[in-house]
């Protein structure tokens, strides 16, 4: 695993809190039962990112759709 500070100065302090925090979550999901089936995040959610609903064709929307050459 590869970890890279783009931006900023961290101190050691931070530098060695930020990688405890995400050695304890990959420790978390690798210590998970195989068979367990995986939760994903909220932001994924395909429900969050369809929030409206899809514009609904017109009743003359067939005519519209020929175009002659």
């Amino acid at each position: 695993m590869v970890i890279k500070v783009v931006k900023g100065n961290p101190t050691p302090e931070e530098l060695a809190a930020a990688l405890a925090v995400v050695q304890a979550r990959a420790a978390a999901l690798a210590a998970a039962a195989p068979g367990a089936p995986v939760v994903e995040d909220e932001w994924a959610a395909p429900s969050r990112v369809a929030r409206r609903r899809l514009p609904q064709p017109g009743p003359r929307a067939w005519g519209r759709t020929y175009w002659p050459s």
